[in-house]
């Protein structure tokens, strides 16, 4: 049964509202799971030259789905009444039930932010294929974002399937984009984010963004076709050097006075979903005076 097209996307909303809820452990515990997995390697290389054995691993399982959530400050583990997106938090005022030590606003911003992109894609496109890829594409580049500015890394784990995601998307017709423009964006993507980070470290020693910004670059170019490369890096530029300038006056720029610029590309893709990148384009041209 086909339900009314603002059904189907409240009901999107809905299940992006959940989907938040998730990429909040995600946001949280795939940096941790990655460092765990660096400090294995490395213990393993160095007893494998000639170092002490290493440490015999946690039998505690840590990733995705265990331990179940809990409070960061007292390890009260949340019932499943204390995990319900943004009721709960409102519930409780935004508090843990056990020690009253306050939650982050971000958990419901991050949940609330993820149901409201679910109901534009499927309002947009409808409860099908399209719609269902673009809430995907979604949810990801929120994930991204957060971990970026967190932590400064872009995993592999979402990056380099958000790029084939795109890749067969557009191979299977659900983004509009045709396969050929699809790979030439990504190459070109890629590349090109390459080529600036080399001429930037040549010139000044310095490197200026890591490789996780040329595979984000290359999944945009793979979503949006190499067409909307310009508009895109050119707006996410433009925002990450304000909100840069903005930081370094207020002082409030982290040790090195680095800013991280996936949360920037992120932006810019998600705009360019919602405006398409032709108006992203004429409306910097405009505000540039060009």
């Amino acid at each position: 049964m086909i339900l009314d097209p603002w059904w189907d996307a409240a009901l999107a909303g809905v299940l992006g509202l959940m989907v938040g809820s998730f990429l909040n452990v995600v946001i949280y515990r795939l940096p941790q799971m990655m460092e765990r997995q660096w400090a294995r390697e490395h213990a393993d290389y160095a007893h494998a030259t000639g170092g002490p054995a290493p440490a015999a691993p946690d039998a505690a399982a840590f990733n995705l789905a265990v331990p179940r959530s809990r409070c960061q400050a007292c390890g009260h583990t949340l019932a499943w009444y204390e995990n319900i997106p943004v009721l709960s938090y409102l519930a409780l005022r935004g508090r843990c039930a056990a020690c009253q030590t306050r939650i982050s606003a971000r958990y419901p911003a991050v949940e609330l932010l993820t149901g409201a992109l679910f109901y534009y894609c499927v309002q947009r496109w409808g409860l099908g294929t399209s719609g269902l890829a673009w809430c995907a594409f979604s949810a990801v580049l929120v994930a991204l974002a957060f971990i970026d500015w967190d932590t400064t890394l872009l995993p592999d784990d979402l990056t380099l399937p958000l790029l084939w995601a795109g890749l067969l998307s557009a191979a299977a017709g659900w983004t509009g984009i045709s396969l050929q423009d699809a790979v030439l964006g990504a190459a070109a993507g890629y590349l090109s984010l390459w080529l600036v980070y080399w001429a930037f470290k040549l010139a000044t020693g310095k490197e200026g963004m890591g490789y996780g910004d040329f595979k984000l670059f290359a999944a945009l170019g793979a979503w949006f076709g190499w067409q909307a490369l310009v508009p895109l890096i050119l707006l996410a530029s433009v925002v990450g050097a304000a909100v840069g300038i903005a930081m370094k006056l207020k002082r409030s720029l982290r040790e090195g006075g680095y800013v991280p610029f996936g949360p920037f590309l992120v932006g810019a893709g998600l705009i360019g979903m919602v405006l398409g990148p032709s108006t992203i384009l004429h409306a910097l041209w405009g505000w540039l005076g060009l």
